[in-house]
């Protein structure tokens, strides 16, 4: 009776965390789904915010600004060759709504594979080239020195975030958002303690804090892993079976290859408005071996305004992963709710992160050593900058959280080129045009500080303009593949 009940514990186990999300009451399995990814993402979330807290107490001023110089090229190399996880995660949701157990399997090892490949190229890549893209950024003395080491040291631990990424993505393709949350949630807590412990014990500085990160990451990497090969249904991994199956690779690098080209080409945006900060900041005539104030402000804002990026891009990925399974199981009717429930569930919780993180703005910046002080103008200065770019950037952001479900939407169609042509026109070339034309305009015939607002207005312009276009491609699309499978369901 015993092994009868045990084995009718491991059964519930298993569905509880191999979600069908074609049946039921969506919002309640959407919100079973997110609640779970949301919270471990704003773990990461606040882990990696740790790591600008504890560094601003090292003895290096400009450590802060340094590390907030790095992540638009981070995310760029990063993004060409980890964003293929987007692909593992549609691939596999499909084969798991279709219930092919040997595609399930036959596209875990295909992307696990990929995974170790393309984090071992990111990391090389990122190596060689990190020195001379941050200079050419404008990095320059002191800022550049940081910033350097910083990415060095970070980009060692690459593979292993990348190996990271595509466990999580298999995961989350199933509909087990849990695990991966009590996995983060622990080796963030040993993210934050390394911090601690190589800052403030050690005396070390950013370099510190990116080490911490990489063995922290290994540490993810190792135990999603071992989950994997103690799965018991379809995503069970084993080495034996590591191979590149060629039928899924082309499917995930068809997903996935246009999602990683937009990230990579949205963070080329961002290192053209990073560098336009750094124009804004050498415009006040500070020394640039010294402290760098709309730097440092910036960048503590913006670690700031990832808390509400992350929630909603939560969202986000449901939306990915809800659309995947049901293409999958050809319920194509149910999609529209699907879209409509993220977009009001990803709505609320942009607003009431973005009142939250308002309200409380001057303790939050504080806690990067970024707070007003009427007897430096510098530190004044990095306060003022930490400000405006939230009232300007974090007031609309629900139109980004928009854009990011309308975007997932779509990719989950499997219209993913689609999805990365709307994005790189309505936001990356707006940006670029933006800064070439209006911020540029603004740099040479204003003063300084109108030059920044310049900068931080075009995130929501584009935001609404690809949000939009967004809504469009994902109806376009549905009544599309609705006639394709039932001719007399197009106009439902």
């Amino acid at each position: 009776m015993a092994l009868i009940a045990g084995k009718c514990d491991m059964e519930h186990i298993k569905k509880r965390r191999n979600l069908d999300l074609t049946e039921g009451p969506l919002l309640y399995k959407i919100m079973l789904f997110v609640l779970p990814l949301m919270a471990s993402n704003l773990l990461q979330t606040l882990y990696n915010a740790a790591d600008m807290m504890v560094v601003s107490l090292s003895h290096e001023a400009n450590a802060v600004g340094a590390i907030g110089t790095t992540g638009a090229f981070i995310n760029m190399v990063v993004n060409i060759f980890i964003g293929f996880s987007a692909g593992a995660n549609v691939v596999v949701a499909r084969y798991v709504g279709a219930k092919d157990d040997d595609a399930v399997s036959r596209t875990v090892h295909t992307a696990i594979c990929m995974s170790l490949i393309f984090g071992a190229i990111g990391s090389i890549v990122g190596l060689c080239a990190s020195k001379a893209v941050l200079a050419m950024l404008g990095n320059q003395g002191k800022l550049l020195e940081l910033s350097t080491l910083y990415t060095r040291v970070y980009f060692c631990g690459v593979p292993f975030i990348s190996l990271t990424n595509y466990c999580i993505s298999i995961l989350r393709a199933k509909g087990d958002t849990k695990t991966p949350l009590i996995v983060l949630s622990s080796t963030g807590l040993l993210n934050v303690a390394l911090n601690l412990f190589f800052v403030l014990a050690c005396g070390m500085s950013v370099e510190g804090v990116a080490l911490a990160t990489s063995i922290s990451n290994a540490v993810s990497a190792v135990v999603l892993l071992y989950i994997l090969m103690r799965d018991k249904g379809p995503c069970h991994f084993s080495f034996k079976k590591l191979r590149i199956e060629r039928h899924s690779f082309f499917s995930i690098l068809h997903i996935g290859l246009p999602a990683g080209i937009q990230g990579a080409l949205f963070s080329i945006s961002n290192m053209l408005i990073q560098s336009s900060i750094i124009r804004v900041n050498n415009s006040y005539g500070y020394d640039p071996n010294g402290y760098q104030p709309v730097v440092d402000g910036n960048a503590a804002a913006a670690n700031l305004e990832g808390f509400v990026y992350t929630a909603s891009n939560s969202i986000c990925q449901a939306a990915i992963t809800f659309t995947s399974q049901h293409v999958g199981a050809q319920k194509l009717r149910r999609i529209k709710r699907v879209m409509a429930t993220c977009y009001a569930v990803t709505f609320g919780i942009a607003a009431v992160c973005s009142i939250v993180l308002l309200l409380l703005r001057r303790p939050l910046l504080a806690l990067y050593g970024v707070a007003p002080s009427a007897s430096d103008p510098a530190l004044e200065l990095a306060f003022e900058t930490g400000v405006t770019r939230m009232m300007w950037t974090i007031i609309p952001y629900f139109l980004l959280a928009f854009m990011e479900v309308g975007g997932g939407v779509v990719r989950g169609l499997g219209k993913s080129l689609t999805s990365t042509i709307v994005s790189l026109v309505g936001a990356c070339l707006f940006r670029v045009v933006w800064i070439s034309t209006v911020f540029n305009w603004a740099i040479v015939n204003t003063d300084p500080h109108t030059a920044l607002i310049s900068i931080f207005l075009s995130y929501p312009i584009s935001w609404a303009l690809t949000a939009l276009i967004h809504l469009c491609c994902a109806g376009f699309a549905l009544r599309k593949m609705i006639r394709q499978y039932d001719p007399k369901e197009a106009t439902v």
